[in-house]
């Protein structure tokens, strides 16, 4: 059931004999319809859903080198970005990207909290995209109430009906997109024709389109209050000099109604404040919180409700900034902008700003300084060691030359650290464009050598050059492996 102001609160049965309480562990949720907003955050956020949904559906799209520039290719264990071509084997860049993602989030969110939630979550991207089409079909928030209420009529079955179709043409285009980036997206949309997707594809395009459908479209808030674990964990992040939506209480108290024409000078003899309470920041809330009852985990920084706010003081001739970006501090204080900024510069944003620099320098460097290609030694498990032809001994082992380069390269392969030992498989290798190849190497080691190091397992080092004749010294890698003598 719901209160006085709208919250949903849970009902308890009263006491039997017993004395025990039964309490009800569900309550049903209120529908939301959010009012339409229009003002500079809205403009800002509105903004960020074209950026960011040109580059996801465009990326795919782009060419680099004859290829696709973005592409996953699992199936051959390949990923391309644009000009760098990686192996599982960089798995530590995808780590050192994550990191950097989360170090960003939390220095964001100590300097200005949910920025992230407000404006660029795929959540709250398209949830304002699929409300938009909400709105189209079925008309501003007042409309919409009417027409859930009212009866199915032909006109009713026309606008939910063609809503729900743009919400699954949205939602299917985007798992469309999604899988784009891990098959190639142009013979994907020669497949898309027939309807020849693999049994995979069909899978990923379905349940991400039914994810983006089912999130944007029905469960919208409650994506953000129950199932987003940002939300729980942020007030970790913030502390009273993080700049958050907030209400100016000292402000806006005693709110209530008062006809246009008072001046703002006057309200004091009124004994009002500057909320009018019109209800509308409540009103287009996308989580259906009132800011006016201070900060709360389910605000997602939108900042529709200074939009609106703004608005409303405008047609009322009052200043603007009842509802802001502030402080915790800053409104207890009243604290000017200027003084609220200072405040950024503090120990908690240093040492994030400070971490976040020193990683983002080694992922640099590493990236910039990455070899060419990569090498793996894998001994050959069924031959450990054997004699050969004048009392050798032979090890054979595997290498795998991972060209992580768009041309052709040639190698050539040494060994270092055992005294006479030689390469008597072919020592020069071709391996195409970002191609991954298996290399058998046979490494012998003379009689007199064998004697000297004694039976056992002994340290060996390959070294793999590639042959350029722009680079006379060649660049070259070295694996470490083991050279075992029998008894």
């Amino acid at each position: 059931m719901n209160d006085a102001s709208g919250r949903t609160v849970i009902p308890i049965v009263p006491a039997d004999d017993a004395g025990a309480q039964l309490v009800s562990l569900y309550a049903s949720q209120q529908k939301i319809y959010p009012r339409a907003v229009s003002g500079w955050f809205a403009g800002w956020r509105w903004a960020l859903v074209w950026a960011t949904q040109l580059l996801f559906y465009g990326i795919p799209w782009l060419q680099w080198n004859a290829r696709q520039a973005v592409l996953f290719d699992l199936a051959s264990r390949r990923f391309y970005i644009f000009g760098l071509v990686l192996y599982p084997q960089d798995f530590i860049y995808l780590t050192g990207l994550l990191i950097l993602s989360a170090y960003a989030l939390f220095l964001f969110t100590a300097v200005a909290g949910r920025l992230w939630c407000g404006y660029a979550c795929p959540q709250t991207v398209y949830t304002e995209i699929f409300m938009w089409v909400e709105q189209k079909f079925e008309g501003d928030r007042i409309a919409r109430m009417k027409l859930d209420a009212g009866p199915w009529t032909t006109q009713k079955w026309l606008r939910k009906g063609g809503k729900q179709f743009a919400w699954i043409s949205i939602g299917l285009w985007t798992g469309f997109t999604f899988v784009g980036y891990f098959t190639p997206v142009r013979t994907l949309w020669q497949e898309a024709f027939t309807l020849g997707f693999g049994p995979w594809e069909w899978f990923w395009v379905n349940f991400y389109g039914f994810a983006t459908y089912g999130n944007a479209g029905f469960m919208r808030e409650q994506v953000c209050k129950y199932m987003c674990p940002y939300a729980r964990f942020q007030s970790a992040m913030f502390d009273k000099d993080t700049l958050v939506i907030g209400y100016d209480p000292a402000r806006g108290e005693p709110r209530g109604s008062r006809p246009r024409r008072v001046e703002h000078a006057a309200l004091a003899e009124l004994g009002k404040g500057d909320c009018i309470d019109c209800g509308l920041c409540v009103q287009v809330c996308p989580t259906g919180i009132d800011i006016r009852d201070g900060l709360q985990y389910e605000c997602i920084g939108c900042a529709a409700c200074i939009d609106v706010c703004d608005g409303v003081m405008d047609k009322m001739n009052y200043p603007q900034g009842l509802i802001r970006y502030a402080t915790e501090n800053g409104i207890a204080k009243q604290w000017s902008r200027s003084q609220m900024l200072r405040r950024v510069v503090r120990p908690r944003v240093l040492i994030y700003s400070a971490v976040w620099l020193a990683i983002a320098l080694a992922f640099v460097t590493t990236l910039a300084l990455r070899k060419p290609f990569k090498v793996d030694v894998v001994r050959d498990r069924g031959t450990l060691a054997r004699l050969v032809e004048d009392g050798r001994i032979e090890n054979v082992y595997r290498l795998q030359l991972m060209n992580a380069s768009e041309t052709a390269q040639r190698f050539r392969v040494r060994v270092d650290g055992l005294p006479g030992a030689v390469i008597s498989s072919r020592s020069e290798v071709d391996v195409g464009a970002t191609e991954s190849r298996w290399v058998p190497v046979s490494v012998q080691i003379p009689p007199d050598s064998a004697r000297d190091l004694g039976p056992g397992a002994h340290p060996l080092r390959f070294r793999i050059e590639r042959i350029d004749a722009a680079l006379p010294e060649g660049v070259a890698v070295q694996e470490k492996s083991t050279f075992v003598v029998p008894k």
